[in-house]
């Protein structure tokens, strides 16, 4: 579940105000969030994140009012309950593929599976690269890497930032069709933000900023 109610945010020394509409999500409900370059798609998932705080307004994830939390609850909180999927990739450059998934997995305190490891990274055709190192890949094999350690431990929100915006057609569907099902199996909620139109159809629930 995701909330929002009266969500604003402004940037230290600048004067724009960015105002939010409310967001109401049940269980298992996506939200693919579109709109231009700086109209505040990202802020607005960094807020979701926990990243930034907001200057006023609520922020619910599974009834948590995370604007409320310690910076070191906020740390566990993300770690274990929200997955990240950003446009540069985040993963450690002298880790290879496996033991990033695997750092991730000892970080949200979950269960370490290599089987279930090597069948993320199958859905992602990048199961021959598993014992690269992350210099090693290419722009969408690293994207690719990206989305799986945002979801390896089966977070309850998965937030996007343009996953799709370096992959081909047939990529891109694969994509977004692997986090709706990654969603639906832990009855998560996906929230996408994109100017990517082609993904516009697999969503429901829109929201244009």
């Amino acid at each position: 579940m995701v909330r929002t109610e009266n969500l604003t945010f402004q940037y230290t020394n600048e004067d724009t105000v960015f105002k939010f509409p409310d967001i109401s999500l049940g269980d298992n409900q996506n939200l693919l969030v579109l709109g231009k370059s700086g109209i505040g798609k990202t802020t607005l998932l960094h807020l979701l994140a926990g990243l930034l705080s907001p200057m006023d307004g609520v922020i619910e994830i599974e009834d948590e009012p995370i604007h409320n939390l310690s910076s070191k609850q906020l740390d566990r909180f993300r770690g274990q309950h929200i997955g990240l999927i950003f446009q540069n990739n985040h993963a450690v450059q002298s880790l290879n593929v496996v033991e990033n998934l695997e750092t991730r997995l000892f970080f949200a305190q979950r269960k370490i599976s290599n089987t279930m490891i090597t069948d993320l990274l199958e859905d992602l055709d990048i199961a021959e690269c598993k014992r690269k190192k992350t210099r090693e890949l290419s722009e969408g094999q690293r994207q690719r890497l990206g989305i799986a350690m945002a979801i390896v431990h089966k977070p309850k929100v998965i937030l996007a930032d343009e996953p799709t915006s370096s992959l081909d057609d047939d990529n891109c569907n694969k994509v977004i069709q692997l986090l709706i099902a990654q969603a639906k199996a832990n009855n998560a909620n996906l929230i996408v933000i994109t100017h990517d139109q082609r993904i516009k159809p697999l969503f429901t629930h829109k929201l244009e900023l």
